[in-house]
């Protein structure tokens, strides 16, 4: 489908922005379809070549590649490593700075957030089994985390909430947190959004570097001469990121491959269309790659929708994004029914879906894949982003079919504990030289019969 395309046949009623418009029942709507599904997070060579070069050059010369590339891409004058390094009383010197509604703000985000996650940490547990043997598993966090947060040309204090504070709930020791200083900005701790910092602060980060793109990624996987290597990367980032931090997986965690920020919203045609379309536009002013998408059973509410998106674009602050990302993504969609419009939703396998429908919980269970679900029209995506607890790192590009949103498992390990009695050796013994020799693993099996020999042994002397 072409930016603009009018799958299903109808022709777009205004002669502005051009949003695709879709019906279910035209013979062209699977291949209009498909097109929507195309959507991924596929890395492009060039940039993988480049993210490529520039990890190597930091795993070789540490610091010094470090200072390099960020002199070279955000215009620092720093003139040493350490220049890079927020010092730790910045953070509350921003805290302090903020205005009373900025503070309360934060710290109530904070606090649902950790709510939440506190609700999702993992406890390790084990058991006896017949034979008196000990299973179980052991819950340890992460020793060393490290934080992307997005920079340049705006600022995420809500990336810093989301991605560090389920870490803190986990358990996890040390949070290093990286993020780009404004292109030209001096190497100061003025450097970054002091609501960024004062983000840092009310999360619990441990140390704030300013450093971006594939030299920080490259920095936290690797360690450099001032910088400590960590064991997994979480959050966010443009291109180069995301093929930076697909190229260091396997010899530090990942999060996930993050493609463009995506929402589906079902509607039955119930709630106000300026509240639809702000929501579209909200998704769409991230960027240009965004996808914002809305299926209806109401051919004339779809009708005032696009209506709504026409007279409401120009008074966007980012109504060029907006538009961008609408006309190349964005999609209306006329279904039968909401049973057809959820199974569209599962087809698609949103980042974001709302439900903005009667009775949404009654439509939920029919739900399989979506990062996230807003249920009735007084829950807006936004809400998701910022403050209503769940957290906002999701799965895009349809990997919700298989994945989940960050959390504090996220943080966690899984270790195995087995402890077998002497019975539970000699029983184990018999199955484990069983399958060994059918694999023609012969010390697997002879590690096995020694122990029951052995026991044996020990047990006839003892008898004896």
């Amino acid at each position: 489908m072409t930016a603009g395309s009018t799958g299903g046949g109808r022709a777009h009623p205004a002669a502005g922005l051009a949003v695709a418009r879709l019906c279910s029942t035209r013979s062209d709507f699977p291949q209009c379809f498909e097109s929507l599904l195309a959507a991924s997070a596929e890395s492009d060579p060039e940039v993988e070549a480049a993210a490529r070069e520039i990890i190597a050059a930091v795993r070789r010369d540490g610091d010094a590649a470090v200072l390099e590339y960020t002199r070279r891409f955000d215009g620092t004058t720093a003139g040493a490593m350490p220049d890079l390094r927020v010092p730790a009383a910045a953070l509350d010197t921003a805290w302090d700075a903020l205005g009373a509604a900025e503070r309360a703000a934060l710290a109530a985000a904070a606090g649902r957030i950790r709510d939440y996650h506190e609700r999702q940490r993992q406890e390790s547990w084990q058991y006896l089994d017949e034979d008196g043997s000990v299973l179980g598993q052991r819950i340890t966090p992460l020793d060393r985390v490290g934080v992307y947060v997005p920079g340049g040309k705006a600022s995420y204090p809500s990336s810093v909430l989301m991605n560090t504070i389920p870490a803190r709930v986990a358990g996890v020791a040390e949070i290093a947190m990286v993020a780009p200083a404004p292109s030209g900005a001096p190497a100061s701790s003025g450097a970054l959004d002091p609501l960024v910092l004062a983000a840092a602060r009310v999360a619990g980060v441990d140390e704030v570097w300013t450093i971006g793109g594939v030299q920080a990624i490259a920095a936290l996987a690797f360690g450099t001469g001032h910088i400590r290597a960590v064991d997994k990367i979480v959050g966010p980032g443009n291109r180069y990121v995301a093929a930076a931090k697909r190229l260091v997986f396997g010899v530090v965690g990942i999060d996930m491959i993050a493609g463009p920020s995506e929402i589906v919203i079902v509607c039955d045609g119930s709630t106000p269309v300026e509240w639809i379309a702000m929501d579209l536009f909200a998704q769409a002013e991230h960027d240009e790659e965004a996808r914002a998408i809305l299926i209806s059973p109401d051919a004339a509410f779809l009708d005032r929708v696009e209506a709504a998106i026409e007279s409401m674009l120009p008074g966007l602050e980012r109504a060029e994004i907006v538009t961008r990302s609408l006309a190349a993504h964005g999609a209306l969609i006329e279904v039968r029914d909401l049973d057809e419009a959820i199974a569209l939703v599962n087809r698609l396998a949103p980042e974001h879906l709302e439900l903005s429908v009667a009775d949404a919980e009654r439509w939920l269970d029919g739900v399989r894949h979506a990062g996230a679900v807003f249920l009735g029209s007084h829950t807006p995506e936004a809400f998701g982003d910022y403050c209503a607890g769940p957290n906002h790192v999701l799965p895009t590009a349809r990997t919700a079919r298989f994945s989940s949103p960050l959390g504090v498992h996220d943080f966690q390990k899984r270790t195995s504990v087995i402890g077998c009695s002497r019975r539970g050796a000699r029983r184990l013994a018999d199955i484990a030289s069983t399958l060994a020799r059918g694999e023609s693993l012969t010390a697997h099996a002879r590690s096995a019969e020694l122990r029951r020999s052995g026991i044996a042994g020990i047990v006839g002397a003892a008898g004896g």
